[in-house]
């Protein structure tokens, strides 16, 4: 009898739902890209330093995009920070690698007490070794809960965090009012040559007391996954969605949202109110720095979306929630 999920794998390692072109696993197709692709201008977003003092002196729920897929959260008493990622670098090294084209709108010795990382998957631009160290190290006398997919507290506890939880798909975990629940992402894993071997995921955070739900997508290509969402939990207040590192489309669709992606996304989940993430930080594609804004207003009135419903916000402001 075979008892094993439908994104495991008999060998340990993880698959997606729905099977996918593995055109990022082919040597010749990054040869390809490489090779014959240009690479964008370098540019620098719009940002402002966030007035983090905001998320310590109130009990308002508040929200700030800190860069590419970080996000800080306040809401009924919890601060939340997703993907958090301060370094110069997207990579292993800070002398080599996708280099930062917009600094983070915070540092991340200024934080205010993290109550909750949410952490999507291990690449070098979602999970950044430095910052999860100085996160940890600055509040070792009340350190933040790390929520992980499956398989990543290997690299937590091998480095001196023991302050974690591993969750498979649909699996929640209840906490201080809130139940977090891993979902279905469709993207990839690895640091190394050893791929998949740990779980990717986006996040769902409920507030048990109001029932406001958080929709974290992490890093995702667009698929039948969402649909399925927003079915579970009947729509989401905030959710948000990817934009960037989409061209070229035969590349990097299967893998990497583009804005018209992440408006039927956006429509999928049932999502009240979205916010545009993983764009600006880091040139990884072909698309110029500033196209995937643009590109997800056009996608919106293609949809007859509202543009007040899926904004790009400005990186570091901080938006008041529910009023």
């Amino acid at each position: 009898m075979n008892n094993l999920k439908n994104h495991h794998n008999k060998d340990g390692s993880f698959k997606n739902n729905h099977p996918i072109e593995m055109t990022h696993r082919s040597l010749k197709s990054v040869m390809k890209w490489k090779l014959l692709e240009s690479l964008p201008k370098r540019q620098s977003i719009h940002h402002i330093e966030c007035d983090l003092n905001k998320f310590r002196n109130t009990n308002e729920s508040l929200i700030s995009w800190i860069g590419h897929a970080t996000f800080l959260i306040k809401h009924n008493g919890l601060t939340i920070l997703t993907d958090p990622h301060f370094s110069k670098r997207a990579s292993p090294f800070q002398w080599i690698g996708p280099k930062r084209t917009t600094p983070p709108s915070a540092q991340v010795n200024h934080l205010p007490n993290i109550d909750i990382v949410l952490i999507s998957h291990d690449h070098y631009d979602h999970l950044d070794k430095a910052s999860v160290l100085k996160i940890h190290e600055q509040q070792k006398s009340n350190p933040p809960l790390f929520v992980l997919p499956l398989g990543l507290g290997k690299w937590f506890k091998k480095r001196g965090i023991n302050n974690w939880i591993e969750l498979d798909w649909w699996e929640s975990h209840h906490i201080d009012g809130w139940e977090f629940t891993s979902v279905p992402a469709q993207h990839f894993s690895g640091r190394s040559l050893r791929q998949d071997r740990t779980l990717w995921c986006g996040w769902v955070a409920r507030s048990t007391a109001d029932d406001r739900k958080f929709y974290f997508a992490g890093d995702t290509g667009y698929s039948p996954d969402f649909k399925a969402i927003g079915d579970h939990f009947n729509g989401f207040d905030v959710s948000m969605l990817p934009i960037g590192a989409y061209e070229p489309q035969w590349f990097m669709k299967h893998i990497h949202a583009s804005p018209e992606d992440a408006v039927k996304m956006h429509m999928d989940v049932q999502s009240k109110f979205s916010l545009s993430m993983h764009w600006g930080a880091f040139m990884l594609t072909n698309e110029p720095m500033l196209q995937p804004p643009h590109k997800l207003k056009q996608a919106l009135l293609k949809h007859k979306i509202k543009t007040s419903d899926f904004v790009s916000q400005d990186q570091g402001a901080i938006l008041s929630l529910f009023q």
